[in-house]
């Protein structure tokens, strides 16, 4: 009994450390990376604050104050930058000049708004090719803009679901859009710009997502990941496309011209054929014309007059001598 108490605990703790330890964006490592932050919000900002968490400790990076001037500690201040400091105070995006290996960590965007309190977003950077390769598509899912989209999960059934996960996989980052913990029904508040709406309840067979009025920049990949309490997982990758009258001339145009590719490769083929059977044919009758000529030179010298003197001598004035004969008269008798 006391070892199944001492076993739940742990699990406790780590389940714990596991929540405290989540991030919201996963960024791909890159000497010109940027991390993105920006708050959603309207409420009065008065003061915003970058850290880096080593594990053992958290570093402190830069603190902006509209009412004073940006301060950045002395180990990043020609390593970092702002580029969107004084758009607004909202867009508090860090970027790097030459990013290393010694910068892979987790960070924190904290701002401080009144009087709604502290927001917060967590970003890990991690050494990784790019996110697209490691999400092939299971599926396609074209729409236009301004509609809703709702893109479909079929969560498994031989195992039970504890976590769903919807996120958004870019080349250079991964964004975490909606996260439903189905054991308690719990959701998690997304950090990410474009807002999006998900169902979160115990025994549906399917997750969903909602991105209401969708643009352009909705497009791309969006993983529908299902994790079990054993660590059993399964993900779902869905491509989607928005398109209009303009996109849409521009997957028609490729297809078009595949065709017409298809039809001038099959044409040349036809010509080709019809070319080589025509040589054949012109190369079998030079064989059967020098029979022919043997057969007119036979017939030549058998006769005793050829065709063409024939047809000189009827122009031509005939002449014969006849001997002559004296006439006697016969002797009576």
């Amino acid at each position: 009994m006391a070892y199944f108490t001492w076993l739940l605990a742990i699990l406790h703790v780590h389940k714990a450390l596991c929540e405290e330890t989540l991030w919201d964006t996963t960024v791909r490592l890159s000497e010109t990376m940027t991390l993105e932050c920006v708050y959603p919000l309207t409420h009065n900002l008065t003061q915003v604050e970058w850290t880096k968490n080593t594990g053992t400790k958290t570093v402190s990076i830069a603190v902006y104050n509209p009412n004073h001037n940006m301060h950045i500690e002395s180990n990043y201040l020609h390593r970092v930058h702002f580029l969107n400091s004084t758009v607004g105070f909202r867009n508090m995006s860090l970027s790097f000049y030459n990013a290393s290996e010694a910068d892979i960590g987790t960070y924190s965007c904290l701002f401080h708004a009144f009087p709604n309190g502290p927001w917060e977003k967590k970003i890990k950077v991690v050494w990784s090719d790019s996110f697209e390769i490691a999400a092939p598509s299971d599926s396609y899912l074209s729409a236009e803009p301004g509609q809703d989209v709702t893109l479909t999960c079929q969560l498994p059934r031989t195992w039970p679901v504890q976590q769903v996960i919807w996120e958004k996989v870019q080349p250079h980052q991964v964004d975490i859009l909606a996260s439903c913990n189905l054991s308690q029904e719990t959701r998690y508040t997304s950090k990410y710009l474009r807002q999006t709406r998900s169902n979160c309840s115990q025994g549906s067979m399917k997750s969903i997502l909602i991105i209401p009025n969708a643009m352009a920049a909705d497009s791309g990949l969006y993983r529908c990941r299902s994790e079990a309490i054993t660590g059993k997982n399964k993900s779902f990758v869905i491509r989607l496309i928005i398109t209009d009258g303009g996109t849409n001339k521009h997957f028609i145009l490729p297809i078009v011209g595949g065709l017409v590719s298809l039809l001038l490769v099959i044409l040349i083929i036809i010509i080709f054929i019809l070319y080589n059977r025509k040589r054949r044919r012109q190369v079998r009758i030079p064989l059967k014309e020098p029979r022919d000529k043997q057969s007119k030179v036979a017939t030549n010298c058998r006769s005793p007059t050829s065709p063409i003197q024939s047809t000189d001598d009827e122009k031509e004035d005939i002449y014969v001598n006849y001997p002559t004969f004296s006439r006697r008269p016969k002797p009576r008798l």
